[in-house]
């Protein structure tokens, strides 16, 4: 189902460093629209901006190059002297007659050694690139965690902000019955009580969003002054069915399996012996003569014809192999999961959006209107008003669950790679 979504895999590894090349500009850019709500997407683009873990990416990155350039270079030659025919007896007494040869042998890699290290060695930086792109995913859903915090805190004020409004009406509408006579003098105290817990609730909600602000605005450079776009947190659209258009797990997996069948074909190019030729000068001491002198080496694989290490390698390739079958596996079932639960949630607060507000909010308006004819209680009126704010706080966390199960289906689906890519093109 999810075979040929991951076929994108090159273009994507290659997205990483493209974008990192513009990310000043992006930072202006940023600086110019901070007085407008910060949507999630912004708050993506300035943590991508700031993110100095694109600069440890890009070390790596040359690295891996560096060892490209390293991997094509040949065996040195070495440099030689012989000295026969001394310190014998007879004619060869001393250094009567010695044969003195100065030579110079060259290895010769046979079987594409050279090729199979440079092929591991593109592997190894296509790795590096895709595990680069996998940070970058990775940060992209702390940023959405830390937005979602952010707007659903402000919305939980909203609700705190309503109570404590109404409790405070309520109050001076208690303490004029209760001046009157019309009601008992200790519900004046519990208005007051009620007042006093609402407070703290909005007090702590404000505490609250200025903790998820810090955090969020901790991943980039600037302040928290700054407000959420309230408006998408309200969007809880079902998720459209439909397949993946790139998962970074499968990717990186796909990078180690290509990684591990070059090694299958290093080890099998290094299980060939490689011959050394030798060309030399060799000086004749009893005739002062001259002479070139010329051979050939071939080790005998007798004993070590490098099995051993092909065989772990062909190992890994088939491990590998079992790796991305199961990545894939997982990937179906955590998909099918979030898509599910995000529709459960989207219908749940739709739901409470329709059905049950609209009735908590048509009942607290009729028993405070029953409490002026003195048909309803203060405890009644209580009750009320805490089912249509339990109500609106349940809303709330069914959408808070709805864009924090989105955010886990982004970092699965790599829908920020797009994000990138226009980045990268700028």
């Amino acid at each position: 189902m999810f075979d040929r979504t991951f076929g994108a895999s090159t273009r994507a590894r290659r997205l990483m460093l493209d974008a990192t090349l513009v990310l000043a500009i992006y930072g202006a850019l940023v600086g110019v629209a901070a007085a407008k709500p910060l949507s999630m997407r912004g708050a993506l683009v300035r943590a991508l901006a700031s993110d100095f873990g694109a600069s440890a990416t890009i070390a790596r990155i040359q690295g891996a190059e560096a060892g490209i350039r390293q991997a094509g270079r040949g065996p040195n030659p070495t440099v030689g002297a012989d000295i026969e025919n001394f310190a014998g007896t007879g004619t060869y007494r001393g250094m009567r007659a010695p044969q003195t040869t100065l030579y110079v042998q060259q290895p010769i890699e046979w079987g594409g050694k050279r090729e199979a290290r440079t092929a591991v060695a593109q592997s190894e930086l296509e790795g590096t690139r895709m595990r680069g792109t996998l940070r970058t995913l990775d940060l992209f859903r702390e940023v959405e965690v830390a937005w979602i915090d952010v707007v659903s805190a402000t919305a939980q004020i909203k609700v705190a902000e309503d109570r404590l409004a109404i409790a405070r009406q309520l109050q001076v509408e208690i303490a004029r019955r209760a001046e009157s006579g019309r009601d008992p003098t200790y519900l004046q105290s519990r208005a007051e009580a009620q007042v006093a817990l609402e407070q703290i609730a909005v007090d702590q909600g404000k505490a609250a969003a200025r903790i998820a602000r810090a955090n969020l605005a901790g991943y980039w450079k600037g302040g928290a002054n700054f407000e959420a776009d309230n408006v998408a947190f309200e969007s809880v659209a079902p998720p459209a069915e439909g397949k993946a258009i790139f998962n970074v797990d499968t990717a990186v997996l796909e990078t180690e399996r290509e990684l591990a069948a070059a090694r299958v074909t290093l080890e099998r190019a290094r299980g060939i012996p490689d011959p050394a030729i030798r060309i030399g000068v060799r000086h004749i001491g009893d005739t002062r003569d001259t002479a070139l002198v010329a051979g050939i080496s071939i080790p005998l694989p007798l004993f070590d014809n490098n099995q051993g290490n092909i065989d772990r390698a062909m190992a890994n390739q088939r491990a590998a192999d079992f790796d991305i079958a199961a990545s894939k596996v997982v990937l179906r079932r955590e998909l099918t999961r979030l898509q599910a639960r995000m529709v459960a949630n989207a219908t749940e607060a739709r739901r409470i959006n329709a059905e049950v507000v609209p009735a908590a909010e048509r009942a607290v308006r009729l028993i405070r209107d029953g409490m002026e004819r003195g048909g309803f209680s203060y405890v009644e009126f209580s009750d009320a008003q805490r089912t249509l704010s339990d109500a609106r706080l349940r809303r709330i966390e069914a959408i808070k669950a709805y864009h924090l199960d989105m955010a886990a289906l982004n970092r699965l689906t790599g829908r920020h790679m797009n994000l990138l890519s226009r980045v990268g093109s700028r």
